[in-house]
């Protein structure tokens, strides 16, 4: 397997980035996960009896996303490895718990996704919501959302390079 030297997530939509992540993240999933595997994936759930379109809308598939695969396919080749193709920015939630991790005056030191996690776990969110910045259900969320970002890229990984701005 190849790996893509540029970064051609930016060039994902977010359902497809969202489609590749679950498949990549899915522990029964054989590996590696590559386009053509999360193409052969959408269409297994597709029931043979309809006709494309039809079967698409049946089950909530944008036929722009098989539409969008196999343009993806067609540049990068069935064997390019899905997880190149996920988006890897936070959500807004964890994004906002990012910039208040940036934005504390009493840090010396750009944060990394481990002091995320701790600030996490130390009850910055709690006081997020308490200012109106998070909703009171996101915390568990935000714990599997950073455990999954420190298992792809690293404790490591400066924290600011996940952050998601709209």
């Amino acid at each position: 397997m190849i790996r893509n030297p540029i970064d051609v997530s930016a060039r994902v939509s977010p359902n497809l980035s969202a489609l590749i992540e679950s498949r990549v993240n899915d522990p029964d999933a054989e590996q590696p996960i590559t386009l053509v595997t999360v193409r052969d994936f959408i269409a297994g759930l597709l029931p043979p009896a309809f006709d494309e379109t039809e079967q698409l809308h049946h089950f909530d598939i944008d036929a722009s996303l098989l539409d969008e695969l196999d343009a993806l396919i067609d540049e990068y080749g069935e064997t390019a490895l899905a997880i190149d193709f996920a988006q890897n920015t936070a959500s807004e939630s964890l994004s906002r718990v990012i910039d208040a991790v940036m934005n504390d005056e009493n840090r010396e030191n750009p944060p990394t996704l481990e002091t995320i996690k701790e600030a996490i776990a130390s009850g910055l969110t709690a006081r997020l919501v308490g200012d109106g910045v998070l909703e009171d259900d996101e915390d568990d969320a935000l714990f599997v959302e950073i455990d999954a970002l420190i298992r792809r890229y690293g404790a490591d990984s400066l924290a600011e390079e996940f952050l998601r701005y709209e």
